[in-house]
């Protein structure tokens, strides 16, 4: 069975979030800071990985990734993740 992955990357050198979701993070990470083209994640490379989340099924892990793209997800990810990392 398919694990997925909700994950947020964070960018020092602009202090830009990227909230995702993948069943492959390693490799989803290597598109962000190495093999895209093109896309938001582009500019603001390097990427670093300061938050994941495990879901057993896709629809789950989607509800979670988008609560963390709303106004209250984003509350909650500057008031306890990223004072670790800014």
């Amino acid at each position: 069975m398919d694990e997925f992955v909700v994950y947020v990357l964070y960018s020092f050198s602009s202090g830009k979030t990227y909230t995702g979701m993948t069943s492959d993070l390693i490799t989803r990470f290597h598109f962000h800071n190495i093999k895209s083209t093109k896309g938001y994640t582009l500019k603001y490379r390097p990427w670093t990985v300061i938050h994941v989340e495990f879901y057993k099924s896709k629809k789950e892990a989607l509800i979670r990734e988008n609560e963390l793209k709303s106004g209250k997800g984003r509350d909650w990810l500057r008031l306890n993740i990223l004072p670790n990392y800014s």
